[in-house]
């Protein structure tokens, strides 16, 4: 059997999913267009538009569909930084998804920003008094500030209620990337203090290549592409009907199954965690144990390279991830793990083991069986 331990790089899709993406995939029509077909496909468009709103509790103004949740980052840290010249400081946590981190970091290489990244403690948080600092240095010069939902690797929910306060506080517009956290936590934009939001379709059960960012009315970012202008003007491009029906349904099914995954992911998580701690003495959980992700499991594994645990893993038919699944393969430690204070060591031997709305008993049963034999196989090759 394998079992799928990797949810948080990509969740299978739901049945509602596919079942609104295949009833669009057969129709002709341009959502542009203003023929019959057009507008028919404008309509699909413009419901999914207000279902999502409404799941979420956004105004459909403030939904703004994107190519996914890669593009939604982008457009809102390089967008709200260009609308805010002259202001030059943009202040990310230091374990960002690469998705905000690396479109910050071109910003500070070729845009003359003043890339700040805040420091997290040992469990991965952003402290508010961190960001609150930060600010007080200069309000007038901070463009935008962007923290994370919940952490893509090792689980840690931000208090980005507080987070977001703060920055509005002294007028300056937060962005949170909720990935992660659509699906496995209540998420409502009007009550989050977020500005700008990021999800998208393949972290909850949706289609591939489909996002959004849900996007203040008071807030105009410039656009990174450019074109016809479809999204609000801040997005170009044709619209995908098809997967834009599937993302709706996906979210609508995300949301309303909410507390039910969250109960049946944490106790699976958590007989993982024990379980795991039991069957492969001195691993160590990384995150905060208290307050993360209910389908997030991220260990590291003393004298054993994070690569080696994943591919031996997947030759037993469990798969998993070292981390985020856009820099596998990359041979380096884990940002997120050295921000958080890890060795080199330790943040190459990690494996992180995501849990979603397929997962079940037989999956942590199949991982535990393995996982003893797997982990002396990769210590006894060790690590260069």
């Amino acid at each position: 059997m394998t079992a799928y331990l990797d949810h948080a790089a990509t969740t299978p899709m739901l049945p509602e999913a596919i079942e609104a993406m295949t009833e669009q995939l057969g129709q002709v029509g341009n959502a542009s267009s203003l023929h019959a077909a057009g507008r028919h496909a404008r309509r699909v468009v413009e419901e999914s538009r207000e279902s999502i709103a409404e799941a979420l509790g956004a105004r459909p103004s403030e939904v703004v569909f994107t190519g996914g949740g890669t593009e939604a980052d982008n457009l809102a840290v390089k967008g709200l930084f260009w609308a805010r010249a002259p202001r030059r400081r943009v202040l990310i946590s230091s374990v960002e998804h690469h998705a905000v981190l690396d479109p910050a970091r071109w910003l500070a290489d070729h845009q003359g920003a003043d890339l700040e990244l805040l420091d997290v403690d040992e469990q991965g948080r952003v402290h508010p008094d961190t960001l609150r600092a930060a600010i007080e240095r200069d309000p007038g010069s901070v463009a935008m500030v962007s923290v994370m939902w919940a952490n893509n690797e090792v689980g840690t929910i931000q208090p980005v209620h507080v987070l977001g306060a703060i920055a509005h506080d002294h007028g300056i517009p937060f962005h949170t990337d909720a990935v992660q956290a659509l699906g496995q936590l209540p998420v409502d934009f009007a009550r989050s203090g977020a500005d700008a939001l990021t999800l998208t379709g393949h972290k909850i059960g949706g289609p591939l290549g489909v996002g959004a960012l849900l996007l203040s009315r008071k807030l105009t970012p410039l656009p990174v592409i450019h074109g016809g202008g479809q999204e609000r003007d801040v997005r170009s491009g044709t619209l995908d009907t098809p997967a834009i029906a599937g993302l709706a349904a996906a979210v609508r099914v995300a949301v309303r199954t909410q507390e039910e995954q969250f109960a049946q992911l944490t106790a699976l998580r958590d007989d993982l965690i024990t379980r795991v701690r039991q069957a492969v003495p001195g691993v160590v959980l990384n995150g905060d144990p208290d307050n993360r992700l209910p389908g997030n499991a991220h260990f590291s594994f003393p004298g054993c390279e994070g690569d080696a645990l994943l591919m031996l893993l997947d030759a037993k038919g469990v798969e998993c991830s070292t981390g985020s699944a856009c820099s596998a393969g990359v041979a380096q430690p884990s940002h997120v793990l050295l921000a958080m204070g890890a060795d080199s060591l330790r943040a190459r031997g990690s494996l992180r083991f995501s849990l979603g709305h397929t997962s079940t008993q037989a999956d942590v049963d199949r991982l535990i069986e393995v996982l003893p034999a797997v982990v002396e196989r990769a210590r006894r090759a060790g690590i260069s």
